[in-house]
This record gives structure tokens, C-alpha cells and sequence, in this order.
């Protein structure tokens, strides 16, 4: 099995959001887990994706079904 991962400026762009705000999340304790490894950033696919289906939400107080129906 092969494991995918993502760069710092691969996700910025996935989620349309700039390289600092993922280092400030990361700083926060905020988004998916990361890998740090000689200084480099990366994340697992697999992490962000399951980062993404429990951030699904209905409305602002009540969440999705990961499944997609409503």
C-alpha cells in the first residue's frame, strides 16, 4: 500500500487557503495531523480526507452524515 501525501502549498491550494494560515492552524492545534519530518511538512491523504468528512455540517450547530445523505 501505497501512502499519498501533501505538501504545505498542495494543500493551501486544495482548500483555497493561504500557506500561513495552515502554519497558524498547525500552530493552534487546529486541521488535520501532520507530519513533520527534517523540517518538512506533509500530510497524509488519508488524514486530510477524514479531516474534511468530520468538518461536513448541516448547519453551524448540527453536523452532516459523513454518507452524504441528509
Amino acid at each position: 500500500m501505497s501512502v499519498k501525501h501533501l505538501n504545505q502549498r498542495q494543500l493551501a491550494d486544495r482548500w483555497g487557503v493561504s500557506e500561513a494560515t495552515l502554519e497558524r492552524w498547525r500552530s493552534e492545534g487546529i486541521g488535520p495531523v501532520f507530519l513533520k519530518i527534517q523540517g518538512r511538512v506533509l500530510y497524509r491523504v488519508e488524514d486530510v480526507e477524514a479531516f474534511e468528512t468530520n468538518s461536513l455540517r448541516k448547519s453551524t450547530s448540527e453536523r452532516a452524515d459523513a454518507g452524504g445523505t441528509a
